[in-house]
């Protein structure tokens, strides 16, 4: 099975296209073949594996995997790098993509140097601010700034859904204590049912932000688009940001706006990596 590794910011993710590749059908075989192909030491290496379709109702559709092997319903870092792979390799050669995902299908403005794309702009739609949807058992429509106990200590959270669940806590200082040790325990935490992605932001100005995620379903990333777009919504309803910031990640730096319109629109790169052959045929 030839597969490509590509990131965005950093958060990287082992790519199939199934329009030239077999995969396995049954959602098991998946998960199993997204831990294995993901694992740092024994496979390629990455956040997660997501696969490449045809779709019927737009130009491509992706199916996003973790590393544990869960699907989840949208990536943002994964999304630009659907529409660079789709335009750099012949399956779409329009500059406004459409992209099915789990989150519906989104629209993505791909720029273009040298007859490649090399960033994306995503209109990622609006939030989902009711907790039920998110979903959380927390109070409010979202909750903000609502307090959460968490391994004796109370975090001040604001959770949104931009197609998967975001927990944000505001800090002074991004630690380690914080992500690594704090990050799974909000992950799993009985307040979120379906788990949570955890992050933590750090308010540079009020047009940028310096934030650390700990994604459900692997860890901690370097970069993630969904957490972002889900910090620039809680910057705004906390009161704490403007509607147009920076996100500096460790991988690298996002763009983004909650539009007047409701949308969220994030900017960011895409790379292409390397391509290979992985042994298992299906």
């Amino acid at each position: 099975m030839r597969f490509t590794k590509m990131h965005g910011a950093g958060n990287d993710y082992v790519y199939v296209d199934c329009f030239r590749e077999r995969v396995p059908q049954r959602q098991e075989e998946l998960a199993g073949l997204a831990r294995r192909i993901s694992d740092r030491h024994f496979g390629v290496g990455s956040d997660g594996l997501i696969l490449i379709c045809p779709s019927e109702r737009a130009d491509v559709r992706m199916r996003m995997f973790n590393a544990d092997g869960s699907e989840s319903e949208m990536c943002g870092n994964g999304v630009r790098c659907v529409a660079k792979y789709a335009y750099d390799h012949g399956l779409c050669r329009r500059e406004t993509m459409r992209v099915e995902t789990g989150r519906g299908v989104l629209t993505l403005e791909l720029q273009i140097e040298g007859g490649k794309v090399r960033r994306v702009r995503v209109d990622m739609g609006p939030p989902i601010l009711q907790s039920s949807r998110i979903p959380t058992n927390l109070p409010g429509d979202p909750p903000v700034e609502a307090p959460l106990e968490v391994d004796g200590r109370t975090l001040s959270v604001t959770c949104v859904s931009m197609g998967n669940p975001h927990c944000v806590t505001f800090v002074d200082e991004l630690t380690d204590h914080l992500v690594l040790g704090m990050g799974p325990k909000v992950e799993r935490h009985a307040a979120f049912p379906n788990r949570v992605n955890a992050e933590f932001v750090q308010v540079v100005r009020p047009d940028e932000v310096r934030v650390r995620v700990w994604e459900r379903g692997t860890g901690e990333t370097l970069a993630c688009g969904t957490g972002a777009c889900a910090v620039a919504v809680a910057g705004v309803l906390a009161g704490r940001t403007e509607r147009r910031i920076v996100a500096h990640l460790p991988g690298g730096d996002l763009e983004l706006e909650w539009s007047d319109g409701g949308s969220v629109l994030m900017t960011g790169p895409a790379e292409e990596v390397f391509t290979g052959e992985w042994p298992e045929r299906f």
